[in-house]
């Protein structure tokens, strides 16, 4: 089994890892390129049109700021052919880091409130997933709220998920700013969303501290949390996520891009894994913070000194962490587990 890898060989390790992800947002994931022809053909949304300017759009001074240009990217995508375009990008994104499944974060309230058709973007969805199935990645959806738009964007996302139900939705979510969003008040639409079968796994943890993660588990009943980095301040949340099995959807990249954590090595990731918490691994806005899920990987190992098997053992918790089914589930542990057979050199 190989040990603590470096340089190229950590690269190719990390890159042959099968892996999954579990937080990502369809909207976050459009490339540069991608907005900017979006950009040229609606020059009305303020988004810049010179790829220079629109390098520097994408330097966020913080978590605010970030949301501003998150939701200026969002206006651009107004029907099934954009919808599409994004899913086929992502999916293409996804297979190049030989990730074999994916449950990706859709906002419907957004993209209803800008003047989409719900007809065009669950068309754009299916036809997006049909086409990553044929790249070699399975799709799923998380249909999340926009927490800053209030309870009724959460009973519209509600009665959209469960009226149109499409084929790959696992799980309803809540996103947007924490600070001065209580996850209480939702609590009646994750309850709803949960009986009728869907998943709960909302964001909390991000910005704000330990109390908004209480508050997701014991209001919004979740079942994974998003992001999650202020647990490592709280001793019986740390203790209370490992003794339940509560997976982290950890963004390392996310996290010092919008300026919740210096830098990688200062993440408080070691410390969630120290103290047996499920971590997992994403990419969060992948071309918005210059992130890939190889790359997560390898920059997670490199800071805290990870062994190859440590990596393996983090892919290993996304695919018990997901949604997927059980013989799937099996499938990829076992192609995991192959991988830690390897010797050192087979990676150089």
């Amino acid at each position: 089994m190989p040990g603590i890898l470096t340089g190229q060989a950590l690269r190719a390790f990390a890159h042959a890892l099968p892996k999954v992800e579990l937080h990502v947002h369809l909207v976050g994931s459009a490339s540069l390129p991608t907005v900017l022809a979006l950009a040229r053909r609606r020059p009305s949304a303020g988004v810049p049109t010179d790829e220079r300017a629109l390098a520097e759009f994408f330097t966020f001074r913080d978590f605010a700021h970030f949301l501003t240009v998150y939701l200026a990217v969002t206006s651009l995508v107004r029907d099934r052919h954009d919808i599409h375009t994004l899913v086929t990008g992502l999916a293409a994104d996804l297979a190049a880091h030989n990730c074999r499944y994916a449950e990706v974060t859709v906002t419907p309230y957004n993209h209803l409130l800008d003047g989409m058709s719900g007809d065009d973007l669950l068309t754009g969805l299916e036809t997006g997933r049909a086409r990553a199935a044929e790249l070699g990645v399975e799709l799923a959806w998380c249909f999340d709220i926009p927490g800053e738009k209030g309870v009724r964007a959460g009973q519209e996302t509600l009665v959209f998920a469960l009226r149109e139900r499409p084929e790959g939705l696992v799980s309803f979510g809540l996103g947007g700013p924490e600070l001065g969003v209580g996850r209480a008040q939702f609590e009646p639409f994750f309850t709803r969303a949960r009986e009728a079968g869907l998943h709960s796994v909302p964001h909390a943890g991000e910005t704000t501290g330990p109390a908004t993660i209480w508050s997701a588990l014991h209001d919004l009943g979740a079942e994974r949390i998003g992001h999650g980095t202020s647990c490592a301040a709280d001793p019986a949340l740390l203790e209370h996520l490992a003794a339940h099995r509560i997976p982290l959807e950890v963004c390392p990249t996310s996290n010092v891009r919008t300026g919740q954590v210096p830098d990688i090595a200062a993440h408080p990731v070691r410390r969630m894994l120290d103290h047996g918490v499920v971590v997992t691994l994403n990419t969060d806005d992948p071309p918005m913070f210059g992130a890939t899920l190889t790359g997560e990987y390898v920059a997670v190992a490199e800071a805290l000194g990870l062994t190859a098997a440590e990596l393996a053992r983090l892919a290993e918790n996304a695919v018990d962490a997901s949604f997927l089914g059980e013989q799937r589930k099996a499938v990829l542990r076992g192609e995991i587990t192959q991988m830690t057979l390897h010797d050192t050199a087979d990676f150089t």
